[in-house]
């Protein structure tokens, strides 16, 4: 295999949670004032950190959203994900898979680690996870579309950036990877392949990765 390190975003990667989480922030800000569509939510927000709808929100409208509104989001998503998350199909034997081969992976997330272990509890994905395999963007000072998430996931991996390579499904992060230095493996499952330019290669099922990492299966 070429690469030394797998790096998979989380969300709309691990678990299926973009649904979810944009359909929750859409009709969120609309109830703020600040109407958005779930088509607008992804288009501008998807795989970005929470910073990222306080600055565009401001660039908008001139307005800042209320204290209470990240922990309000949180609340309202995590509740969300308690009845209805699942993981992304097939992803779980794509994890099985690098364990049994011994390949190291990690994650590189825009959400929180509360956010993130909450999702993967509620998906029943947390025993693929050990806690130092996850980073998230309260770990580094910029979030994606900047490279620091995953330079500072590699690092503390121990892997130099050029031997990793990131399963990504939105724009911002695979210009995060792109600007890191790293392969980037696009999953189009609900972004097109058309709006994941710069990509290494696109997959639109899990069962892809395989022969896409080499895995020989």
């Amino acid at each position: 295999m070429g690469y030394e390190l797998v790096i998979f975003d989380n969300d709309g990667v691990l678990v299926d949670s973009e649904p979810l989480s944009n359909t929750i922030l859409a009709g969120y800000l609309t109830e703020l004032g600040h109407p958005t569509t779930y088509e607008e939510s992804l288009r501008d927000y998807m795989g970005a950190a929470v910073h990222r709808v306080h600055d565009l929100v401001f660039e908008r409208s001139g307005q800042r959203l209320p204290e209470e509104f990240d922990h309000t989001l949180y609340e309202r998503t995590v509740a969300a994900f308690g009845r209805d998350l699942k993981p992304v199909p097939g992803v779980t034997d794509v994890l099985a898979e690098l364990s049994a081969q011994g390949v190291p992976y990690c994650l590189a997330s825009s959400g929180s680690h509360e956010k993130i272990r909450a999702g993967h509890r509620s998906a029943g994905i947390d025993e693929w996870f050990e806690e130092e395999w996850i980073f998230s963007s309260e770990d580094v000072g910029r979030g994606k579309p900047a490279p620091d998430l995953f330079l500072h996931a590699a690092d503390m991996m121990g892997v130099a950036p050029a031997r990793c390579v990131v399963v990504e499904d939105s724009r911002l992060g695979v210009e995060a990877a792109r600007a890191a230095g790293m392969d980037v493996l696009a999953y189009t499952a609900m972004t097109p392949a058309s709006d994941l330019a710069g990509a290494t290669a696109h997959f639109g099922e899990m069962k892809e990765l395989y022969g896409l990492l080499g895995l020989g299966v």
